[in-house]
């Protein structure tokens, strides 16, 4: 296997195991709205869908990497069209850029006893917006996939030209024999007529 095609599993797998989570937190999403009987929102389900899409062609492409090898150039067309399709589910998304999910807020009171001495107050507390953080880490990942299935598609593109290559160094060899063959072949008739001939002026 050539170090393009290593690379290609390697990044494969940082794929997956960013879709996965953005698959699920998309799919709760979903649920919630289908649940209450509202129409899941256009931004979140583009990205839903292609991230959908996305998981099940890079666990097929994974796992059947040995037959997806030889047809490297189209693996490398869909891997584009992945590209577009994440650019375009992050813009829908792109209200998640200024999303401020966390904010600081004061805790429960506390008492402490040192020393026969009495001290009372109160810790802040970080508080997360659940929803808007899933949301956020979903557009985040869209971004990451974006990179990363255009870097899957160089380096398709390159193993198809690696298999590409390595199968005109057959043809060639193939070919190459044969030449030989036929002038071995030819050099070979021209003695036995002469044999022949000779055989024919003795009797």
């Amino acid at each position: 296997m050539s170090i393009a095609g290593f690379s290609f599993i390697f990044w494969r797998l940082l794929e997956i195991l960013t879709l996965i989570p953005t698959m699920g937190m998309l799919a709760w999403f979903v649920h919630i709205y289908d649940s209450q009987g509202f129409r899941t929102p256009t931004e979140i389900l583009v990205l839903f869908i292609v991230s959908t899409l996305a998981v099940a062609w890079t666990i097929g492409t994974l796992f059947l990497y040995s037959r997806a090898k030889h047809s490297a150039s189209f693996v490398a067309f869909v891997d584009l069209l992945f590209v577009g399709a994440f650019i375009g589910a992050v813009y829908v998304l792109r209200s998640m850029a200024d999303a401020d999910c966390s904010s600081w807020g004061r805790g429960n009171n506390h008492d402490a006893t040192w020393l026969g001495w009495t001290i009372s107050g109160a810790w802040p507390s970080l508080n997360i917006n659940k929803p808007c953080a899933m949301l956020k880490a979903s557009w985040v990942f869209g971004i990451m996939n974006c990179i990363m299935f255009f870097i899957t598609f160089i380096l398709a593109f390159l193993v198809h030209r690696h298999y590409d290559s390595r199968d005109r160094v057959v043809v060639k060899r193939e070919t190459h024999h044969y030449h030989r063959g036929s002038r071995s072949h030819r050099s070979r008739s021209p003695r036995h007529s002469h044999h022949s001939h000779r055989s024919r002026s003795y009797v």
